[in-house]
């Protein structure tokens, strides 16, 4: 399983490990990953997801899935989360006409 946030995208990244005697080591900071499930008021429907935690906050900052996902470019998001996106944007257009 990847470690990889399903709506942001966020991976891992590479870095030094400093210590006392600032002797460098390569490492690895890894995102801090969160099993959840959204609610979409759009669809009516609860998504598990793998996302991070900065991305929760972010979700609700945002005002919820819908939103977020509106917002959201299709290239960060995972193959789930855009196929999500697509059917709310269907139920929306379905809605206005």
């Amino acid at each position: 399983m990847s470690r990889v946030c399903e709506l942001t995208g966020t991976g891992p990244m590479t870095g030094n490990h400093v210590s006392h005697s600032r002797v460098h080591v390569k490492r690895r900071f890894l995102p801090n990953l969160v099993r959840v499930t959204l609610h979409s008021e759009a669809l009516d429907q609860k998504f598990p997801f793998r996302i991070a935690a900065k991305a929760l906050r972010t979700l609700d900052k945002h005002g919820g899935l819908d939103a977020f996902l509106a917002k959201a470019k299709d290239e960060t998001l995972s193959p789930k989360a855009l196929k999500i996106k697509n059917n709310i944007a269907k139920k929306a257009a379905e809605a206005d006409a």
